[in-house]
């Protein structure tokens, strides 16, 4: 919703502008001179409405009218016929916009017709967050400027004289125009009309573009000074979430994996987490002699779910795991930092197996964790591993 305080400061700031307006002018001391200086700066005010207008880019946009007349005859030549499939293109999606309003004025089901619209207004506060209005404003202003441009050079190159360029501000939507010598232009032929009527659209058609390339093309610009692929940047982590605390993360950690899943982007970050989602838990290759002085026999038991537990002291530190052992499968209660230092991901004991380690056997051991429970290790160096356990979901809604 907009807020109320920006609502009330633009109301009386256009209120305040406006009295001022009238008691200047109805005053008899103050009257004639400040008329005076309204004609001689080209401010002209009504309600919500400010206007200004100059004659001093003439000169610029005469200079720019006669750069290269052949290119500039091919340049909005081209505007022309763009203006032109352009305006059949608006009206199918004007049409196309019609039927939508229709069927959501009929439809008992107009919030999902809404997200389905095919052309949208922008209001600030509705579907524009406030926060962006600057950029909104600016864009705005840029797009108009660039419009009129187009207008006053295409004016000219067609001997259409130009009174003057100006910009306005109508509540707190910014503009600009151009004054034409109507005479002149109801002179020239209809291609001639076309080519100036066109020029505009063509010209933001031409930005649009220009804008994209930039956009797409960012990355090659500001290559000496940044770089992607290495990582997702965090940059929020929930206060009291699971992320959160001396070994989670922090603001700036880059994190590099979750377990065997490389992350080199944000999009990585979420295709990793969903798959530990709907993937079985991996297991974690340790050393058999690491087992030993840990085994846990006697104190498991069965979870609601099914699932074992043999930790019996809600320690933050120890986990129940389970591996084979003899073709049995045993459980143990483990320190997880100690034991997941170093190992790397399995899914059985063959994926422990190397024929260049000459030391004890090693044994792929699992968590042993309840339905739709996960430990995931977080790589984000130069900082320990991360160790989350939890449901991949609310990871991703805390960081």
């Amino acid at each position: 919703m907009i807020p109320v305080p920006l609502v009330v400061c633009v109301l009386g700031s256009w209120c305040f502008i406006y009295l001022t307006d009238v008691l200047l002018k109805s005053s008899i001391s103050f009257r004639h001179g400040y008329e005076a200086w309204l004609g001689a700066k080209g401010l002209s005010l009504s309600p919500f409405h400010l206007r200004w207008q100059t004659s001093l880019f003439n000169r610029v946009f005469a200079r720019c009218a006669r750069i290269n007349p052949n290119a500039l005859y091919l340049w909005f030549t081209s505007g022309l016929v763009f203006g032109v499939v352009s305006m059949c293109g608006s009206v199918v999606l004007l049409v196309r916009t019609l039927q939508q309003t229709l069927h959501q004025m009929t439809s008992d089901l107009q919030t999902q017709g809404a997200s389905q619209q095919t052309l949208q207004v922008v209001v600030p506060g509705v579907n524009l967050p406030v926060s962006q209005l600057a950029y909104f404003f600016s864009a705005l202003l840029l797009s108009g400027v660039i419009h009129e441009l187009g207008h006053a050079v295409a004016a000219i190159r067609e001997q259409v004289r130009v009174n003057g360029f100006g910009v306005f501000v109508f509540v707190v939507y910014p503009g600009a125009f151009v004054d034409l010598f109507t005479t002149h232009l109801n002179l020239i032929s209809p291609a001639q009309q076309l080519r100036v009527f066109c020029a505009g659209v063509w010209h933001n058609f031409v930005l649009c573009v220009t804008a994209l390339c930039f956009l797409f093309l960012l990355p090659v610009f500001l290559f000496p000074v940044y770089y992607t692929g290495a990582g997702a940047l965090v940059t929020d982590v929930v206060q009291g979430s699971p992320a959160d605390g001396p070994r989670g993360l922090s603001v700036g950690d880059m994190v590099t994996a979750l377990e065997d899943c490389d992350v080199g982007s944000v999009e990585d970050w979420h295709s990793c987490l969903t798959l530990s989602s709907h993937n079985p838990q991996p297991g974690y290759c340790v050393s058999s002699l690491a087992l030993q002085p840990s085994w846990a026999h006697g104190r498991a038991f069965r979870r609601l779910d099914g699932s074992i537990e043999c930790c019996s002291n809600n320690s933050l530190t120890d986990l129940c795991f389970s591996y084979t052992k003899l073709q049995e499968r045993e459980f143990a209660c483990l320190p997880v930092r100690k034991m997941l230092a170093g190992s790397h991901v399995c899914r059985s004991n063959v994926d422990c197996q190397s024929p260049l380690d000459n030391q004890a056997p090693r044994v792929c051991i699992s968590p042993s964790l309840e339905n739709q429970t996960r430990l995931i290790r977080l790589t984000h160096p130069p900082n320990t591993h991360m160790l989350f356990v939890g449901y991949p979901p609310h990871l991703q809604y805390a960081v």
